[in-house]
């Protein structure tokens, strides 16, 4: 059983099918041989009845046995017998048989006068013939099962030839040579079927392979420039931290240091914070969901800024109350990465405009800087992206002075978290600056408070 398990295809495809002609031939060949044999039987007991009704004309005649016996004989396979009425044999070609065998190929026909006369078959030249027959048989059945496993073995290897194909494909692509598909030309048979499934596997895992390289770089190049980011706060830490231990530093001198310090670690704390909410977003982050107005979620946006900037607070404009079902907290924070580039990075005043299109809230975040150009529209949501010089040099785009370029991911990670985006466009007044547009799903009617 393991041997024949382990087999190739073809071979056990080969053996199964000889074997199912080999069964189809015996039962043919008996088959003939048992209506051969019924057929031979009943021709033999036809014609002896004709030559028995033949004897009896005869008789009628007034014939004698000896001309009866010579009248109605085949030939030397008949025995004729004709006996008296008291069983005595009046006239014979030969002895009459008297076994079982021939007596079931035997026929017994009664004159006027009482004579009777049997006419016998032999048996022997019926098994001769049947003997030949099977001979014959066996002869055209072995060559049969020969040519049908010769021609089996061929047709086999041609039917099987795709599998071949896609196991030297296979073997190619595991030895590195990508790109090369089977492309069948016929779809609606199980071998074609069979290829465009394999073609469709090697599509999908050679585009899971290049997203996986591709995720990998990009992920070597986060942690490359997160560390770099790291590095310029920690390092004055350290550095700071080192020049307060001095004795001689006076009370002012160690303030001052002792600033610089809070300052560098409150960076660092950003950066590190910015990470794990990165990572979170990475690891499926499922927003809390609930009823909030997007208009006062801006508003207390705006607010903060006025806080921060007093002598030129963002402007709030919201066209009407738009009720959203989202996660405040993160929403919020997406807001709070808006406002703060448009501030560190555009220059001018800085606009926020809450609307709705359909079922579709908005949030439009403008500022009257140098503006992104076209072609760095969609790479400013790049993590640790920054466009100093399509930025007027004031900084990267991000989050915070000098920020670590991740505030716009976050945004967008945000927005996309609820079934929305965030994109980057020009005004459509032709005045200089960006407009980042953070479009969210207005609630339905239904959406309670807690929903997801």
């Amino acid at each position: 059983m393991n041997r024949w398990a382990g087999a190739s295809l073809r071979r056990r495809v080969t053996a199964t099918s000889v074997a199912v002609v080999a069964v189809v031939v015996v039962v043919v060949a008996v088959v003939s041989d048992l209506l051969f044999a019924a057929q031979t039987r009943s021709e033999a007991l036809t014609t002896l009845n004709g030559r028995a009704l033949q004897a009896v004309q005869l008789a009628d005649q007034g014939l004698s046995p000896d001309q009866i016996v010579r009248r109605v004989e085949l030939g030397g396979g008949v025995a004729v017998v004709v006996r008296g009425p008291d069983g005595t044999v009046l006239a014979a070609n030969r002895d009459a048989p008297g076994s079982a065998a021939s007596a079931r190929r035997s026929v017994t026909r009664r004159f006027a006068d009482g004579d009777t006369i049997t006419l016998t078959a032999d048996p022997g030249l019926e098994g001769a013939a049947e003997r030949r027959l099977r001979r014959v048989l066996l002869l055209v059945g072995g060559i049969a099962v020969v040519v049908a496993a010769g021609a089996l073995l061929l047709t086999t290897r041609l039917a099987l030839a795709p599998l071949d194909a896609m196991t030297s494909l296979a073997r190619s692509i595991a030895g590195g040579r990508r790109g090369q598909r089977l492309a069948p030309q016929r779809r609606d048979t199980e071998l074609g079927r069979a290829a465009a499934a394999f073609d469709e596997m090697l599509d999908a895992l050679e585009g899971a392979e290049a997203h996986a390289r591709a995720s990998e770089a990009s992920t070597r190049r986060f942690v490359a420039d997160a560390a770099h980011e790291l590095r310029t706060p920690l390092a004055g830490i350290a550095a700071t931290a080192e020049a307060g231990t001095a004795p001689e530093l006076d009370p002012e001198a160690r303030e001052r240091l002792a600033t610089l310090l809070v300052r560098d670690a409150r960076r660092a704390g950003r950066l590190v914070d910015d990470l794990l909410t990165l990572a979170r977003y990475d690891a499926g982050l499922r927003p809390e969901r609930r009823d909030v107005d997007l208009g006062e979620l801006a508003r207390v946006e705006t607010d903060r800024d006025a806080v921060l900037h007093p002598e030129a607070s963002a402007v709030l404009a919201v066209a009407a109350p738009v009720q959203v079902a989202v996660d405040p907290e993160l929403i919020g924070q997406a807001l709070t990465n808006l406002v703060t580039n448009a501030r560190r990075h555009g220059g001018g005043t800085v606009t926020v405009t809450v609307d709705a299109v359909g079922g579709t809230a908005r949030v439009a975040v403008r500022d009257e800087g140098p503006g992104v150009p076209a072609g760095e529209r969609e790479r400013v949501f790049g993590r640790m992206v920054r466009l100093d010089e399509a930025r007027g040099g004031a900084g990267g785009v991000g989050v915070g002075a000098g920020g670590a370029g991740l505030g716009l991911a976050i945004a967008r990670e945000a927005a996309r978290a609820h079934g929305g985006d965030l994109a980057c466009t020009a005004p459509d007044d032709g005045v200089p600056g960006a407009v980042f547009v953070l479009t969210l799903p207005v609630a339905a009617p239904d959406v309670g408070e807690g929903s997801s």
